[in-house]
């Protein structure tokens, strides 16, 4: 596969992970909302030249969470979703979440389709002696996710995402 295969395919997944996080948190009861960078971008391209993107304001801009959720007593959180293959980090990840947790203090989901639990959960502050600290998001009792429910969306990660790890037959 290509460079830009391997882009596209990390996108769609990453998508189809926001997705079902999206759905299994509406399911759950609690409203939704798309927030995010790539929500914005469409407008700060606009932006372009008087824009930096790497500055302070452009920093924060892009460490701005995929989702706002507010559960079902009105209480808001900011959420950002990340799909890995496996519940591992990347290399960039410590300097992307630290970002996150310092402009937003957003809860952290990430969506894996190596081992079970697929969906996990962290909250600022995220690492303690530079590991993550993730538990599993059925444990999160704030979004009152029920087990059968919770149960059916491990389903589909399970459909959709795992069988894209089995090599194909040559």
């Amino acid at each position: 596969m290509n460079v830009d295969n391997n882009f596209a395919e990390s996108m769609l997944k990453g998508r189809m992970a926001e997705t079902l996080f999206e759905e299994l948190l509406k399911e759950s009861g609690n409203i939704v909302y798309r927030f995010g960078y790539e929500a914005l971008v469409q407008n700060l391209v606009q932006l372009e030249k008087s824009f930096d993107r790497y500055g302070e304001v452009g920093e924060k801009i892009r460490a701005i969470p995929d989702f706002i959720v507010i559960d079902k007593s009105g209480r808001p959180d900011f959420v950002e979703v990340k799909f890995r293959w496996k519940p591992e980090l990347h290399e960039s990840d410590k300097r992307r979440f630290d970002q996150v947790a310092k402009y937003w203090g957003a809860k952290m989901v990430l969506v894996n389709c190596w081992e079970q639990p697929y969906f996990r959960i962290s909250e600022p502050p995220y690492f303690k002696n530079d590991k993550l600290i993730l538990k599993p998001m059925s444990e999160f009792s704030a979004w009152g996710i029920n087990k059968e429910t919770y149960l059916n969306y491990e389903g589909l990660v399970h459909k959709y995402l795992t069988p894209t790890l089995i090599p194909k037959r040559k």
